[in-house]
């Protein structure tokens, strides 16, 4: 496992500072999901098969680091397939012994915002399963930056369940009282299987591509 130390260096790790090529396809994913295993084994075998997915692709993972929870169970998929796994973990949660040991790549940050930004450089598709708060952090302020035009890549849910129903009965309500513009609601890319929130993701990935190319003339 390669171990990067990043100092606290946020403002230049933004991604609207970053400058490199966009790729025509899909390379690395960010995976947003629980340090919690919750309680459901259909939502614990989705999370498995989506790193298996990952690793299967040739895709390499980007997530928070952990050994625990969803987020454990994501990365030991795509590793047990053979995958790049990159972690990035602020220090404080690596002292209380979280971080997972067997990485491909882990990276050592200060706080929890450089962590978000680094893992935004590093991926060209961000996606979210079910977890709690800091899941939850992750996808609105990803959604943000696509918002301010920090970045234009794919962003989805993973549904299991039904499980961000109600997060997305949410985000129509705000669309119908004026809060947020349809436009940018369509932007969140939403499937119950794994399989297809992945191909709808390299999808949108190439039309954003296409379309880019075709302003620029």
């Amino acid at each position: 496992m390669d171990l990067v130390l990043k100092p606290d260096n946020t403002p230049s790790n933004y991604p609207g500072k970053h400058t490199s090529k966009r790729e025509n396809q899909v390379k690395s994913v960010a995976v947003f999901c629980g340090a919690s295993m919750g309680n459901s084994e259909e939502i614990k075998n989705a999370a498995q098969q989506m790193g298996e997915l990952i690793a299967k692709a040739g895709l390499t993972l980007v997530y928070g680091g952990g050994r625990v929870g969803l987020m454990g169970v994501v990365a030991d998929a795509a590793l047990s397939q053979g995958g790049t796994v990159v972690g990035v973990i602020p220090k404080f949660m690596s002292d209380r012994e979280i971080a997972h040991s067997g990485l491909s790549e882990l990276i050592i940050v200060e706080t929890m915002h450089e962590r978000k930004a680094i893992m935004a450089n590093r991926s060209d598709a961000f996606l979210a399963m079910p977890g709690g708060y800091g899941t939850l952090d992750e996808l609105c302020e990803i959604l943000t930056w696509y918002q301010i035009g920090l970045h234009k890549r794919p962003i989805g849910i993973l549904n299991t369940m039904g499980y961000f129903d109600s997060l997305l009965g949410f985000f129509d309500d705000a669309v119908k009282n004026g809060f947020i513009p349809a436009n940018l609601r369509a932007i969140l890319l939403e499937s119950s299987t794994p399989e297809q929130l992945l191909k709808q993701l390299a999808d949108h990935h190439r039309e954003s591509l296409n379309h880019e190319s075709f302003a620029r003339g």
